[in-house]
């Protein structure tokens, strides 16, 4: 019998956000973003723990002691190092799958999540890199941004995180897979089926002050009726409330050079 694989959801999250410092833990309905995050990915079936990758910097205390908290262990790390804080929490915790997520994701689907997971699952792992964002191939993003999901092997980010001393590689956790390492790993990205697509690309991130406008409405709105609510009704309350996105329409997403 096959040794079942841990699977390991890691959350990067610090306080010192250039764009909106200590992001992570505003307040939403009385919560921290970060266990809204936490609580949304606790339902996934298929994550065996949620961990949390701080920064070693004193600003990231209180990160380390909600996740006390909640149940959840904390990892401390170089603010700078992303890739080698994110390798350093899940060899900690023993993981051997990595699904990635960062902690500006807070609305972040379990279903969402789960299809990504169970993509590289029923594989049988023949890939190395399943994501739902895009940049493989042809493919292009159709998930809207605030629901990245990336999934590959503690063992394969240990590897990359030994070659690769390019500070943009440092900083984007898995970027070199899928740019200089595109050639060597075996990429993949699922289709985004159309009940989580819509042509108006809501931005549902928390980057700037203008998104977490955006997010606490949709929160208070739709936890009201269910805590447990998901991307479809997000996009059917969005559907009904188009004037909403215009809170933070005109934020620009940040990118990476020599990804389009």
């Amino acid at each position: 019998m096959r040794e079942k694989k841990k699977i390991v959801a890691c959350i990067e999250a610090r306080m010192t956000s250039s764009r909106l410092p200590g992001k992570v833990l505003k307040t939403i309905s009385g919560k921290p973003v970060l266990q809204i995050l936490i609580e949304r990915l606790s339902r996934s079936g298929y994550i065996d723990e949620i961990i949390i990758a701080a920064t070693d910097r004193a600003e990231d205390d209180p990160i380390e002691k909600l996740g006390k908290k909640l149940g959840i262990f904390t990892f401390r790390g170089s603010e700078d190092d992303v890739l080698g804080r994110v390798v350093g929490a899940v060899e900690a915790a023993g993981g051997d799958i990595i699904v990635e997520i960062t902690g500006d994701c807070p609305l972040i689907d379990p279903e969402v999540a789960d299809s990504v997971i169970e993509k590289f699952l029923s594989e049988d792992q023949k890939y190395d890199y399943v994501t739902n964002i895009g940049y493989v191939g042809d493919s292009v993003r159709e998930i809207p941004i605030g629901m990245d999901v990336r999934v590959f092997t503690y063992k394969d980010l240990k590897e990359i995180s030994e070659i690769t001393n390019d500070p943009e590689d440092r900083e984007h956790v898995s970027l070199y897979f899928f740019r200089t390492g595109k050639d060597k790993y075996k990429l993949y990205n699922i289709d985004t089926p159309d009940k989580w697509k819509r042509d108006y690309n809501p931005r549902l991130c928390l980057d700037t002050k203008e998104d977490f406008e955006l997010i606490r409405n949709i929160y208070e709105k739709l936890s009201a009726e269910n805590e447990n609510f998901g991307l479809e009704d997000i996009l059917c309350y969005l559907d009904k409330n188009r004037e909403t996105l215009k809170v933070n329409s005109m934020v620009i997403q940040k990118t990476v050079k020599d990804l389009e």
